[in-house]
């Protein structure tokens, strides 16, 4: 090589070299994430004050178990199904888009007006206002479909399509949003704003863990709601053609802490409720369980990171402390009774527990509280048995529903 051309090849390479460290003109800067939202300062005190703090409040007694680590849920509620106990709580008031759990609050409000062989012949009107992208168990026009093939395509496909035509068949999506609305006032889940019947992320359309919680606990007073959304698998109605039997597919529960699907191993003693997953809401669960004669109920809003199983690992997580804390917590606060719950034991309202959590679900003044018992039925749960919650009120509960927002 010739000391010239050798001349050139430095002299080339010294003038790359500046170019090669520059980023291409037409890469932008990668903004830096947003921050996470912070809960209020101050939330409703439904159920004790110290459920209207923000951040994790729980009191452990000598020989309870620390808390689940790597909790990322934005919000998130153990309560005992029967008593009513607020076990420990993050956020509990938050209010947040809660997907797919608004159903919950459908059921537990439509259900009971609805009976369950009644037959329907959906119409295109029915159908109108299906949000694009909503999950569906595939329910078709022109053809005819039971109440109770209906609820289970709500339960276990969390199908938004029949969810607008039990609307229909209940008078209506306007009508079932108020009459919604109403029954969570009436549960004193005033942290919720129905928007829609489905969950479908809307403007303002927010619950809490707190009102979830309450809205699952109602809900599994009710046989028809305890089988269904304890119902692993079923078969839905298909096409019908003329001359030939209707045919029918499977569906199976989206609820994979009740059918391992995703990885996830089913939980003991899993009851349902009900799970979701928007955009706005990201993943929602609130799960009832049972081990022994403990029953709880877990409500996790929005976990961040880690994929779709996150919701459901940390429910699981909180189940198992949940378990293993009983009897060594003082409650940080109670899941209050509806309204029009006489919670008295002559049917008159006594002493308030207001300013003390730890009274959640124990009787003042030394009476019996009335315990309102809920008739037997057997859920078909993994863990087989039955979940039957006997749901004693705590007494002198009737001026709580108040929002200090």
């Amino acid at each position: 090589m010739s000391a010239k051309t050798t001349a050139l090849t430095v002299l080339s390479a010294a003038l790359l070299a500046p170019a090669l460290l520059v980023a291409p003109a037409h890469a932008a800067p990668v903004p830096p994430a947003a921050p996470a939202p912070a809960p209020p300062v101050s939330m409703s005190t439904v159920g004790g004050s110290l459920l209207g703090q923000p951040g994790t409040q729980v009191n452990l007694l000598p020989g309870a178990p620390a808390l689940p680590a790597n909790l990322t849920g934005r919000s998130w509620i153990v309560a005992d199904a029967e008593s009513g106990e607020v076990l420990a709580a993050h956020n509990a008031h938050w209010r947040l888009p809660p997907a797919s759990t608004m159903k919950m609050l459908f059921a537990d409000t439509v259900l009971p007006g609805l009976p369950k062989d009644q037959v329907h012949k959906v119409t295109d009107k029915d159908m109108e206002g299906v949000g694009l992208g909503s999950s569906l168990v595939g329910v078709k026009e022109d053809l005819e479909y039971s109440v109770h093939d209906l609820w289970l395509g709500v339960f276990l496909r969390s199908g938004n399509d029949a969810v607008h035509v039990l609307s229909a068949m209940n008078g209506g999506v306007e009508k079932t949003v108020k009459d919604m609305q109403a029954h969570a006032e009436e549960l004193q889940a005033l942290d919720t704003h129905v928007v829609s019947p489905d969950g479908y992320d809307a403007p303002e359309q927010v619950s809490s863990a707190y009102d979830l919680t309450l809205v699952a606990r109602s809900g599994l007073q009710k046989q028809d709601f305890r089988e269904y959304c304890g119902t692993v698998s079923a078969k839905f109605p298909g096409l019908q053609e003329a001359g030939k039997p209707r045919d029918y597919f499977e569906i199976q529960n989206t609820n994979r802490l009740m059918t391992g699907a995703g990885g996830i191993a089913p939980y003991k003693g899993i009851a349902g409720v009900k799970n979701g997953n928007t955009t706005m809401a990201g993943s929602t669960f609130t799960g009832a369980a049972q081990q022994g004669s403990k029953k709880l109920l877990v409500t996790v809003m929005n976990p961040d990171g880690g994929g779709a199983n996150q919701v459901y690992e940390q429910t699981a997580a909180l189940f198992d402390w949940g378990f293993a804390a009983a009897g060594k917590v003082k409650p940080v606060g109670e899941l209050v009774p509806p309204k029009s719950a006489d919670t008295s034991s002559h049917g008159s309202p006594a002493q308030s527990h207001e300013n003390d959590p730890s009274a959640a679900g124990k009787d003042s003044g030394g009476g019996a509280g009335t315990a309102l018992a809920v008739a037997g039925g057997v859920l078909a749960v993994l863990a087989g048995g039955a979940f039957v919650v006997n749901r004693r009120w705590p007494r002198g509960r009737r001026g709580r529903g108040e929002e200090l927002i």
